[in-house]
C-alpha cells in the first residue's frame, strides 16, 4: 500500500507565505499536506512540477456563486484559474433568508445588480431553505469541484425583518436593528464568514429600482456590525458609495471597523469623475487605520474593471432601441439576419434608448468608449482604438459605426470597456494600490455578470501582467504575488486551514507553467439552466488543480472529481 495518495514531485514550491520558492516535493494522505521537502516513499498518484511552480491554492474573497452553487457542481469560470476556495455572499445580495413571498424580490435584485437573468434563478434555485443556517445546511448537501464559503446579504436580511417596507425608504425602527442584528449573529453561528453590504447607487433591479441595502443609515450598517461582534467573529464587506468623495465615505468605513472591532473590507477602486484622488484618500486612511490597531483592507482589481458589449451579450449599443428590443428574443442568427435588412436598419437608427433603469442607459451611452477585441484579450487598449474614435476616422457616426461593426463575425464581435483603474490610459493607478500592504487583491465577482463581465481570470492575469510581463520597476515579486492569491486571502476572512504549505495544513494546490500561462478571449456558451448563456475564459498553463488531496483540473479540464464542499466558519477555526 502506497504511504501516500499524491506526491507532486521537483517543483518550485511557493508556500504561500511570502518565503522564497524552495525546490523540493509536497506529498498528501487523507486531504492534507502530510510532507515538505525530499520526500521519500511512494503514492497512488506522482505529478512531475519539474521546471514548474507548486503553489496553495488560490482563494477568491469576492465572488457570487450563490445561486450557482445549488444548481451546478462545477464553479466555473473561477475553478478553471487555480481558485480552490470561493467566499459569495459579496455587496450584500443573496439568497437567505428569505420567506417564500420574498423570492421574486431577492431574484429581481440579484438579476439587476449581478446580470444573472431571472429565467436561470427561476429554473435553477431549488430554495429548500428559508433561514440562513437552512441555506447552509442545503449547501453542505453539495458536491463541488471547489470549496464554498458564505457571508449573509445585507438586502436579503433587510427584506426578510421589514418585508415590503425594506424598498419603501422607511427607516428601520428599533426593533427592525435588534432583529438585523440577531440574524448577523445567528448567521456567524451557523458558519457564515460575515456580512455584506452596499451603497452603489448602481445596484438597482433591472427596472431600476434601488437595492434595499441602499435606503439604510450609518445606524443600521453599524447593527449588522455589532452581530459580527456578538458572534465574536466574521468580517464586514461593503462597497462605498462611488459617486461620493472618499472624505465622505472612509469615516463611515472606519466607524463601522470600530465599533464591530471586526475586520472590514471594501471595495477600492479609480473611479472616472470622483472628486480629488478618492483611491489615494482610501489607501492614506488605511495606512492610519493599520496604524490605529484597526483591520481594514481594500480589495483591489488587479486590471481595470471593465465590461463586455456584444449582441449575444446583456448590452451594446442598441440593447434598448424600441426595434431591437423587439427582436431580443431571437437566436443570434435570426438577429443578424433581421439586422441586415436595410429597412430594418434604416427604422432603428432613428430611434433612441428607453429603459426605466438608468444605470442601463448610463452602460450603454458608455459603449462609446469601448474597444473591438479580436483573437487575442487586450485590457489595456489605446484610446484611438475606441469604437467612437474609429467612427470618426472612418467619417460614420457612432450609430452607423456600432451598427456594422456588432455584426461583424456573423454577430459574434465582441468589444471590451475599460470603466473605472483606467483614467488615464494605463494601469499605474492599479499598481499603486496593488502595492499597499492594506490591500488585497479580489473584485473577481465569478458567479456574476453572466453576460456583462467576465474576471473570474484575475489570478491568471495578474501572474502573467504584474508578475511574469511586468517591466522591472513595476513588477511584483512571484513569492509575495502567490501569498497574495492564497495566504494573505485566507488571513483576511479567517480561513485558517488553507492558503499556505505546510504540514497538517489542507492539501489544496496548484501546479503552473508560468512561462506557459495564457488567458483566451471569452467565449459564450448556453449552458445555465433554461438555456441561459455566459461567458467562460480559459486559460493555458494551469498543469493541475489539487482540492482536498484530489485532482480536480488537469490542464484546465475538469477530471470528474468533485471534493469540494461548504466550509464553516467555526470548523475552520477548530481544525486550525
Amino acid at each position: 500500500m502506497a504511504q501516500f495518495d499524491l506526491i507532486i514531485r521537483g517543483g518550485s514550491i511557493l508556500d504561500g507565505t511570502g518565503a522564497a520558492p524552495q525546490l523540493g516535493d509536497v506529498a498528501v494522505k487523507d486531504g492534507l499536506i502530510a510532507a515538505v521537502g525530499a520526500v521519500a516513499g511512494d503514492a497512488d498518484e506522482v505529478i512531475d512540477a519539474a521546471g514548474l511552480l507548486v503553489t496553495p491554492g488560490f482563494i477568491d474573497v469576492h465572488t457570487h456563486f450563490d445561486g450557482q452553487v445549488t444548481w451546478e457542481n462545477t464553479l466555473a469560470p473561477s475553478s478553471g484559474h487555480g481558485v480552490t476556495t470561493v467566499v459569495m455572499g459579496n455587496c450584500g445580495v443573496g439568497f437567505a433568508p428569505c420567506r417564500p413571498e420574498q423570492r421574486d424580490t431577492l431574484v429581481k435584485l440579484m438579476e439587476g445588480i449581478e446580470d444573472i437573468p431571472e429565467v436561470v434563478m427561476t429554473h435553477g434555485l431549488p430554495w429548500n431553505w428559508e433561514t440562513f443556517p437552512e441555506y447552509l445546511d442545503a449547501l453542505a448537501e453539495r458536491q463541488l469541484d471547489i470549496d464554498v464559503a458564505a457571508q449573509i446579504p445585507h438586502s436579503a436580511v433587510r427584506v426578510y425583518v421589514m418585508g415590503e417596507r425594506a424598498a419603501r425608504k422607511e427607516p428601520p425602527t428599533a426593533e427592525d436593528l435588534a432583529a438585523m442584528r440577531g440574524l448577523v449573529a445567528e448567521g456567524i453561528r451557523a458558519g457564515a464568514f460575515g456580512v455584506t453590504t452596499s451603497r452603489n447607487v448602481m445596484h438597482r433591479t433591472r427596472a431600476g429600482d434601488l437595492a434595499p441595502s441602499l435606503f439604510s443609515d450609518v445606524d443600521e450598517l453599524c447593527a449588522l456590525a455589532d452581530g459580527l461582534n456578538d458572534a465574536g467573529a466574521g468580517v464586514f464587506q461593503i462597497i462605498p458609495a462611488p459617486a461620493e468623495p472618499a472624505e465622505v465615505e472612509f469615516p463611515i468605513l472606519r466607524q463601522i471597523a470600530e465599533q464591530s472591532g471586526r475586520p472590514i473590507s471594501f471595495t477600492l477602486l479609480e473611479v472616472p469623475g470622483q472628486a480629488g484622488d478618492g483611491w489615494r484618500h482610501h489607501l492614506a486612511g488605511l495606512e492610519q487605520a493599520a496604524a490605529d490597531g484597526l483591520k481594514m483592507t481594500g480589495q483591489v482589481a488587479p486590471r481595470p474593471v471593465g465590461m463586455f458589449f456584444g449582441l449575444d451579450l446583456s448590452l451594446h449599443q442598441f440593447s434598448s432601441h424600441p426595434s431591437y428590443k423587439a427582436i431580443a428574443h431571437l437566436p443570434l442568427a435570426e438577429r443578424v439576419a433581421r439586422m441586415r435588412e436595410p429597412e430594418f436598419r434604416a427604422r432603428l437608427l432613428t430611434e433612441q434608448p428607453e429603459d426605466s433603469n438608468p444605470t442601463t442607459l448610463m452602460l450603454i451611452a458608455a459603449f462609446r468608449a469601448a474597444c473591438p477585441w479580436g483573437d487575442r484579450p487586450d485590457y489595456e487598449p489605446r484610446r484611438e482604438d475606441r469604437v467612437e474614435a474609429r467612427a470618426e476616422a472612418a467619417g460614420l457616426s457612432l450609430d452607423e459605426y456600432a451598427y456594422d461593426a456588432l455584426l461583424a463575425n456573423e454577430g459574434r464581435a465582441v468589444f471590451y470597456l475599460p470603466a473605472a483603474n483606467y483614467a488615464e490610459g494605463n494601469l499605474k493607478s492599479v499598481r499603486e494600490m496593488l502595492g499597499s500592504p492594506n490591500t488585497l487583491m479580489a473584485l473577481a465577482d465569478g458567479g456574476a455578470h453572466y453576460g456583462l463581465i467576465c474576471d473570474a481570470s484575475f489570478p491568471t492575469f495578474f501572474l502573467q501582467r504584474w508578475v511574469r510581463d511586468a517591466a522591472p520597476e513595476e513588477a511584483i515579486a512571484l513569492p509575495d504575488a502567490i501569498a497574495e492569491l492564497t495566504g494573505r486571502a485566507a488571513a483576511l476572512v479567517g480561513l485558517a486551514d488553507r492558503g499556505r504549505i505546510a504540514v497538517g495544513m489542507k492539501a489544496d494546490l496548484n501546479v503552473i507553467d508560468l512561462a506557459n500561462l495564457k488567458l483566451h478571449v471569452p467565449t459564450i456558451e448556453y449552458d445555465l439552466p433554461a438555456g441561459g448563456k455566459r461567458m467562460h475564459q480559459k486559460a493555458d498553463g494551469i498543469v493541475a488543480t489539487v482540492v482536498s488531496g484530489v485532482v480536480t483540473y488537469r490542464g484546465g479540464r475538469h477530471t470528474g472529481a468533485l471534493p469540494g464542499r461548504l466550509v464553516r466558519r467555526h470548523e475552520v477555526a477548530e481544525a486550525a
